[in-house]
């Protein structure tokens, strides 16, 4: 018996991009078919919908490799993990420093045959 590959996956890593804002739109996407999720992303007007598509767009290529074909694909899992925060400081008056944190976070896209 032959194991065969049923879902291929792409991983975006250490983007400049908050995890809780970029969870709120993997939502959106999350159990669609492949050609409603690329719709969906191209006409939200938020930030990470331009690297989530990307992503995406890697996942369905890295199906084609596979032989499969793009509208026979669902979006089985969509996840944002939290990356390292970058750290910094905002100088202010008589001396003092506040603390700022750039977030960072990893997006990883799973795509399976429907």
């Amino acid at each position: 018996m032959i194991n065969r590959i049923t879902e291929t996956q792409a991983t975006g890593k250490y983007l400049r991009l908050s995890p809780q804002k970029t969870r709120r739109i993997l939502n959106q996407i999350k159990g669609k078919n492949y050609q409603e999720a690329i719709l969906i992303l191209e006409f939200m007007p938020y930030k990470p919908c331009k690297v989530i598509k990307k992503i995406l767009e890697s996942a369905g290529n890295n199906a084609l490799n596979l032989q499969y074909e793009k509208q026979n694909l669902t979006i089985k899992q969509a996840f944002a993990n939290e990356g390292p925060k970058l750290k910094r400081f905002q100088p202010r008056a008589q001396g003092r420093a506040f603390k700022i944190q750039k977030p960072t976070c990893h997006i990883t896209i799973k795509l399976a045959l429907m």
